[in-house]
């Protein structure tokens, strides 16, 4: 049976932009051909870290959310380990909350109840 499961990775800043997107390619591979179906895949980007790890200041984000067989956590987390390219990692099993929750964020639905809320305030200053 099938799982929900989220994985974000951080790569150390000093990889090229090139070298990012074979990683997280190569990630994205190991899950497809485990039997993940991805639902989602992010690129956020060069983000600034809360700490310091392995003296960096600033780190790439990678987000996947996908269907897995449990057992192919333990080989993705083996592969993570062993990318010298990775600094950080963490995969969690979602629950249906969580799965409709990361449905909603990425339709965007939270951003345009405040879209709305603005407009209002514009309405209520003008009119």
């Amino acid at each position: 049976m099938l799982k929900n499961y989220e994985t974000v990775f951080i790569l150390t800043p000093v990889l090229s932009e090139t070298q990012m997107k074979d990683t997280a390619e190569k990630f994205r591979k190991l899950l497809k051909d485990g039997g993940a179906e991805i639902i989602n895949d992010e690129n956020w980007g060069l983000k600034k870290l809360a700490y310091p790890i392995q003296h960096k200041s600033t780190g790439f984000y990678h987000l996947f959310e996908f269907k897995a067989k449990p057992e192919l956590i333990a080989i993705l987390e083996t592969e993570y380990r062993r990318e010298e390219a990775i600094m950080r990692f963490l995969t969690v099993s979602l629950d249906t909350n969580a799965v409709e929750y990361n449905l909603k964020r990425q339709r965007g639905e939270f951003n345009k109840k405040k879209e709305v809320k603005e407009v209002k305030e514009v309405k209520e200053a003008v009119g």
